[in-house]
Parts: C-alpha cells; sequence; structure tokens
C-alpha cells in the first residue's frame, strides 16, 4: 500500500489494482446517486410509483400491474440511459487523456457525427431500426478509422487529431444534411428525432450490444489501461522512459474509445456534450490526476438518466428528447469552460 500519493495499492492474485480512495468515494457518490435516479425514473410516469413499490417490484415482488410496467415497459429505457451515459463518459475520459485536451470527446471529434451518417445511409437505403443501429457502428468505426489515419502522419498528436477530428465533423455534418434531403418524409421525422438523441421506446434489443461492449471493453480498459494511459498523460517521452510501448496503447484506448462512442449512439442516437462533460466534472469531484475513469463512467451514468426524467418531465404533457437537455447543460458547460480556459491563459 502506498500512502505517499494517496494511492492505495490492492492485490488480489497476479492482479494489481492502484485506486485513491477520493476517487472511489466520488466515483461511488456517483453510482449511488445514479441508481436513486433509476429508481425515481421507475416510479415516475402517468402511473406513479413510490420507492418502495418500485423496489418490491424488482424484487418480484410487486403487483402484476406493477410488475408489467416497471420491468417491461421503463426498465429498459432506465438501463439504456445508464449504459449510453456510462459509455460515453468512458469514452471522453479516454479520448480526452490521449489528446491531452478538455474539448476532446466523440461528439466533438467527429466520431458521433460517423455514427450519424451510417444510420442515414441506412434510412435511405430503406434499412429498419436493426440496420439503422449497425449503420451507426459502422459509420462510428469508420470514421474513426479515418480520422486516425489522416491525423497519424509523422507521429499522433493530440492538438493535430482535434483539428482533423473537428474538420472531418464539419464535413459529415454537411453530408447529413444532404442524406436528410434524400429521405422520405415518414422517415425524416424519425431521423431527426434519432439524430437528436432519444430515449423513448428504447428496449432491451438496444441495451443488450451496448451492455456486452462493456462487459467486455471496460476491464480491459480499467485493469489493464488506467495506469499506461496516466502515464501517457505526462507525455510520450516520459512514458517511452518508463517502458510504455505508446503507439499500441494509444491505438487499443483509440479503439476502445471509438466502439464504446459507436455502440451508445446506435443504442440512443448521437447524444451530446455527455462525453464532453461527465469526465472533466468527475476530475474535479475526485480531485486527483489521471484520467479517473470509474468516476467518470458513473458520472455520466447518473447525468444521462438525470437528464432523461428531466426530459419527461420539464414540458408538461410532452416528452423532449433527451439530447435537447443535454445539448443545453453541455452548451452552457462549455462556454463556461472556455471562459476559465481563457481567463487562465490557455487559449
Amino acid at each position: 500500500m502506498s500512502t505517499r500519493t494517496g494511492t492505495k495499492t490492492i492485490r488480489t492474485g497476479g492482479i494489481s489494482l492502484r485506486c485513491r480512495p477520493r476517487s472511489l468515494a466520488a466515483g461511488a457518490a456517483c453510482l449511488l446517486f445514479a441508481l436513486v435516479m433509476a429508481v425515481v425514473c421507475l416510479g415516475s410516469g402517468d402511473y406513479t410509483m413510490s420507492p418502495g413499490q418500485v423496489l418490491r417490484t424488482l424484487l418480484g415482488q410487486g403487483a402484476p400491474a406493477d410488475d408489467f410496467i416497471v420491468n417491461e415497459l421503463r426498465l429498459p429505457r432506465v438501463v439504456t440511459a445508464l449504459l449510453v451515459g456510462a459509455a460515453l463518459a468512458l469514452a471522453g475520459a479516454l479520448f480526452q487523456s490521449l489528446v491531452r485536451n478538455p474539448l476532446g470527446s466523440p461528439d466533438v471529434l467527429g466520431f458521433t457525427q460517423g455514427a450519424a451518417t451510417g444510420a442515414l445511409l441506412v434510412v435511405v437505403a430503406g434499412g429498419g431500426s436493426l440496420a439503422l443501429a449497425g449503420g451507426a457502428v459502422a459509420g462510428g468505426v469508420t470514421t474513426g478509422l479515418l480520422i486516425y489515419a489522416l491525423a497519424r502522419r509523422d507521429g499522433l498528436h493530440g492538438y493535430r487529431l482535434v483539428l482533423t477530428g473537428i474538420g472531418v465533423a464539419a464535413i459529415l455534418t454537411g453530408v447529413n444534411g444532404y442524406l436528410l434531403t434524400r429521405t422520405k418524409l415518414t422517415d425524416a421525422a424519425r431521423v431527426v428525432l434519432w439524430l437528436t438523441g432519444s430515449l423513448d421506446g428504447r428496449g432491451w434489443e438496444n441495451a443488450t450490444p451496448l451492455l456486452i461492449v462493456l462487459a467486455v471493453l471496460v476491464p480491459v480498459v480499467l485493469l489493464g489501461c488506467e495506469r499506461p494511459l496516466r502515464m501517457l498523460e505526462m507525455g510520450d517521452d516520459a512514458a517511452h522512459a518508463l517502458g510504455i510501448r505508446v503507439e499500441r496503447l494509444r491505438m487499443v484506448l483509440l479503439l476502445a474509445a471509438v466502439l464504446l462512442a459507436a455502440f451508445a449512439s446506435a443504442a440512443a442516437g448521437p447524444v451530446n456534450f455527455v462525453a464532453l462533460t461527465a469526465p472533466q466534472l468527475a476530475r474535479r469531484l475526485a480531485k486527483a490526476p489521471g484520467p479517473n475513469l470509474l468516476p467518470s463512467m458513473c458520472l455520466g451514468a447518473a447525468l444521462l438518466v438525470s437528464c432523461d426524467w428531466l426530459a419527461q418531465r420539464l414540458v408538461g404533457g410532452h416528452q423532449l428528447p433527451v439530447g435537447v437537455i443535454t445539448g443545453v447543460l453541455g452548451g452552457g458547460y462549455l462556454v463556461w469552460l472556455l471562459a476559465v480556459q481563457r481567463k487562465a491563459g490557455r487559449i
């Protein structure tokens, strides 16, 4: 156990985990808040239920009507919100650490726009909902490979990756606008709702692929890459000197981040600003250096499920897409962040 930097080392068999108590506490608090908001969402709606009723129903002790409303109608949407928020926040934390820039996130770098392009191509071709999700994943991954190829010349640098991603995002935004004009009117309305970012009508078929991706990638990233990523934040030369294979690590983490963003977009559409704001807020809560991946995930889940609850209640009798709420809150945070960076003389 190390106390010099406030870091504890936990050894389990052949695995060594390094954690900071404040970071763990921040992650636990965010996770608890996310679960509380999940229970609140499950009990809210035209048929309201108390938290006790919700918990009894989840444990299989509720009335048949409660069981149908909670487990069949509301639970898939809430689980999708938790998973999408966690995936986007983890992807954002990875991007921001790799490019060493607080503006590094899938929606700024163009990956979510690429997912939208893939989905729109499927809609123009006449594909259904399942094909739309597959097109979103394919579009996000293809965009990630394109940005990596364009930014990789003479070594991959964060500043170049950000500029390349912004340029690709601008191009894809124009392409998406054109593809919208080529869709049928009925399909266009559905696609515009998806492009805004929406959890309405989400079922287990939306949550399951993302759950599988998280189950595979989260252990790889947290157990195998968090400590090398912390070293990579000190610079490529310092990471090389500490024995880190920088290019291989960067490729693995970029692939993981792109897959997380692509599958999250496939599940709920390109929800904006969660990947940008959650890692920054988690770092401020934890007050610890490094990527703070676990607190970011928990805060992202809490943020999205809270925004979805607000989207359903803000306008009486009408549900807003959750992307509207995250866009307003995230845009305000971005303006504040830029003002702080300018005041500090960093921009």
